[in-house]
């Protein structure tokens, strides 16, 4: 009878050992939990506060690429603050014609009666710094949750360039000073498992005061919407 004692006396400690083993590495994971540290997002871009007779046309896109770095801020680590680089393209197709005429930059309506226009387009391309609130569903062994992402977006266009091709000839810019070297907006991330919706929202002007159309300045801002993935 006694070696049954012993025998169970040992399979108890085993278990003992085998539960603390479980619990540290349990704590472990959830001590080293981080979330979505990298993202990948494609928008549409459209122009907010258009000035009078400017549209835009076909398809604007943006590719938005980065890494952020998330910061649980509770026990859980379901509740985090973001904070990344990252790299922006964004084009603009629409009918403001942006020329070069005696070393000045014109900015003019496109009138469709004079000229064919195949293609006329402004592009940003940014480094960016989003800055995130972040709220999930989410554990060390759960992929798939809900996820909401309020934040902030200060991007610095450090190349831009302009596209105007037509029947009278083609021209092409870059660099211009005319653009807002700052661009910042607030963005939302919604979604849940690998499809997400975002959205950003500027908060100022793409174009300088120096840019004039019909002696008014062009306080066109930018909105984009689309999809967000991020990758752990």
């Amino acid at each position: 009878m006694k070696y049954v004692h012993l025998i169970l006396l040992l399979l108890l400690s085993f278990t003992g050992l085998s539960q603390n083993d479980n619990n540290a590495d349990k704590e472990e994971l959830y001590k080293n939990y981080r979330e979505d540290q990298f993202y990948i997002s494609v928008t549409y871009n459209l122009l907010n506060s258009k000035p009078k007779d400017v549209n835009q046309s076909g398809f604007s896109t943006g590719f938005h690429f980065g890494f952020i770095r998330d910061m649980p801020i509770n026990e859980e680590r379901n509740v985090a603050i973001g904070l990344g680089l990252g790299l922006s393209s964004n084009s603009y197709n629409q009918n403001v014609a942006i020329l070069e005429a005696n070393n000045d930059i014109t900015y003019s309506i496109i009138d469709e009666s004079v000229v064919n226009v195949s293609k006329n387009k402004f592009t940003t391309y940014l480094v960016e710094l989003p800055f995130e609130f972040r709220w999930r569903r989410s554990t060390p062994t759960k992929y798939n949750f809900l996820r909401i992402y309020p934040g902030f977006k200060l991007g610095y266009v450090f190349y831009n360039s302009t596209k105007f091709k037509s029947d009278n000839g083609d021209v092409n810019l870059t660099n211009l000073d005319d653009f807002n070297s700052l661009q910042y907006g607030l963005t939302l991330s919604v979604g849940y498992g690998t499809w997400n919706f975002h959205a950003y929202y500027g908060l100022n002007p793409i174009f300088d005061n120096t840019a004039r159309l019909n002696g008014e300045a062009i306080d066109m801002s930018s909105f984009k919407v689309g999809l967000m993935f991020y990758i752990l």
